[in-house]
């Protein structure tokens, strides 16, 4: 009898589909020579299988659950966990979801949860957002002496601050006896989430020890966060700190090549594909379009190219970065010409393929085919233009001087044009000295935005060049009255010797300033 229990469970470790797993549960079923306990022990083995595993089934799963008589901890935990990780769950009554109705029969069946029970339930209400039911989940936590569990607790940090209780979170932080890597992690997950770079900074600060995912998520946060230098030098203290055991992996690069491409930090991006090649990382199609973006952004652009031909394999975000780059440097025909290549591989391009093919058009004045770009969007590939496709177009005629034809367009559109829609109406207004028009969208713009300086300075450009001063007194006397004044000045980054120096018009303490104005003035002397 024992030697068929061990064969039936080697079986179901070999089990590799369902049909197969069918078979077993009909022998275990059928068998004449199974003790209870071994019947119980193998169906309880079945349920786990058809749970968990990637070629189980859910509802299989559930009708094998329901036909035990008395399901122990183990086998509510199993279906909790199953639930609660089930990729599509059913989401027409969001709080009455399987795992709560199970943790309440488990209940009333007078079986206590125990630390496995809670984390999955609460990653439920994690992933539906549902922060009410998942603080009431925390009360049973501590109901039952399990609020001092460090995998519980980490499963409440992150449904806390993924749900936006930050404080929450930081207060089940602070109260932990005892933290592992994961729960540093998710407090500074947390902050980044929301924004907070300097909390995520701090939190970062104090520990001790950093795992791969700990770098990754605070150089990632801070380009993400629009704070791309600081993301350089976080990457530039972990090749100082890290060990051989942690090492920057692709998500690293990729960020960091971000960060790069923020700023325009060559020197920085060229190292990095230094780095890529002596430490032996696979050049994946990821790593690969972040360094084609790089490169575009540098203003490489023979260099993005030659990374993009050296590419295996091209996906569609690949073919995308490679256009735009041809986009942002004024390179239309080339965009289009990629473009059909891109169709001729057999790659479909998606809406951020025609933003990059529109671009190119602004940037080139190619109106017929930015005519025919937007065309092609809805009829061939059935992508509803949004509002940056119509940005965009609305951008081409404008810089045109085709004004009415836009100011149509934008009248037609199904949805209520933004402020970069209204906004590239405005920039062709000025470029062609249309004042009637530029003052109507001015004043519209105004009204969306009344203390966007841009709009006002816009608006004295068009003015002044029509000669209306008296207009451009009047609209900075508004401007001194509502207190509207541009209060960050324009900056510029450099780079020297591979680290990148920001100055303003107000001078920087990193930068030589005299040097910068020697350099300037040299070339205003070629000039």
């Amino acid at each position: 009898m024992s030697s068929l229990r061990t064969t039936l469970v080697h079986l179901l470790e070999e089990c590799k589909n369902m049909g197969e797993l069918k078979q077993i549960h009909a022998q275990i079923i059928k068998s004449p020579f199974l003790l209870n306990e071994d019947h119980s022990f193998l169906i309880t083995r079945l349920l786990f299988f058809c749970a968990l595993s990637d070629s189980g089934s859910h509802s299989y799963a559930t009708h094998v659950f329901r036909v035990i008589k008395n399901p122990n901890l183990y086998v509510y935990n199993v279906m909790i966990r199953a639930y609660a990780s089930e990729k599509s769950p059913a989401l027409d009554e969001p709080l009455s979801f399987q795992s709560l109705l199970l943790y309440k029969q488990m209940l009333c069946k007078g079986i206590a949860p125990n630390f496995l029970t809670f984390p999955f339930i609460v990653k439920e209400c994690t992933a539906r957002f549902d922060g009410g039911t998942g603080r009431s989940f925390h009360a049973q936590v501590v109901k039952f002496g399990l609020d001092f569990d460090v995998y519980v607790q980490n499963s409440l940090m992150n449904m806390y601050s993924v749900c936006g209780y930050l404080s929450c979170a930081r207060k089940v932080f602070d109260e932990m006896p005892e933290r592992d890597v994961v729960s540093w992690n998710s407090m500074i997950k947390g902050y980044l989430r929301s924004g907070n770079l300097d909390e995520a900074m701090d939190v970062f600060g104090k520990m001790n020890q950093r795992s791969i995912f700990t770098w990754n998520s605070i150089i990632t946060g801070f380009v993400q966060g629009g704070r791309p230098k600081e993301a350089l030098e976080l990457f530039h203290e972990m090749q100082v700190a890290v060990s051989d055991m942690v090492r920057p992996d692709k998500i690293t690069i990729a960020s960091v090549l971000a960060a790069c491409a923020h700023l325009g930090a060559i020197d920085n991006g060229i190292w990095v594909h230094g780095y890529l090649r002596r430490s032996g990382l696979e050049s994946d199609v990821v790593i690969g379009t972040a360094l084609v973006d790089m490169y575009g952004k540098c203003g490489c652009v023979e260099k993005a190219y030659e990374v993009f031909n050296e590419m295996p394999k091209k996906d569609t975000l690949a073919w995308t970065a490679m256009i735009s780059v041809f986009a942002l440097h004024g390179f239309g025909n080339e965009a289009f010409d990629l473009f059909k290549q891109m169709e001729t591989t057999g790659v479909k391009p998606n809406h951020v393929t025609f933003v990059g093919l529109l671009s190119a058009c602004a940037h080139s004045g190619l109106v017929e085919k930015g005519r025919w770009c937007f065309d092609v969007m809805k009829r061939v590939y059935f992508i509803e233009p949004q509002l940056y496709h119509y940005a965009c177009m609305v951008d081409i005629l404008g810089r045109a001087g085709l004004i009415e034809e836009a100011e149509r367009l934008i009248r037609s559109m199904p949805m209520k044009p933004d402020v970069f829609v209204w906004g590239a109406l405005l920039g062709g207004c000025q470029l062609h000295g249309k004042v009637e028009i530029g003052e109507r969208v001015a004043c519209n713009l105004i009204d969306m935005e009344p203390l966007n300086h841009a709009f006002y300075v816009n608006l004295c450009d068009i003015y002044a060049k029509a000669g209306r001063f008296n207009d451009v007194k009047r609209i900075k006397s508004l401007m001194k009255e509502k207190g509207i004044k541009k209060e960050v000045p324009g900056c510029s980054m450099i780079e020297v010797d591979g680290v990148v120096l920001e100055f303003s018009v107000r001078g920087s303490p990193d930068v030589v300033m005299d040097k910068v104005l020697w350099v300037l003035s040299q070339l205003n002397n070629v000039a």
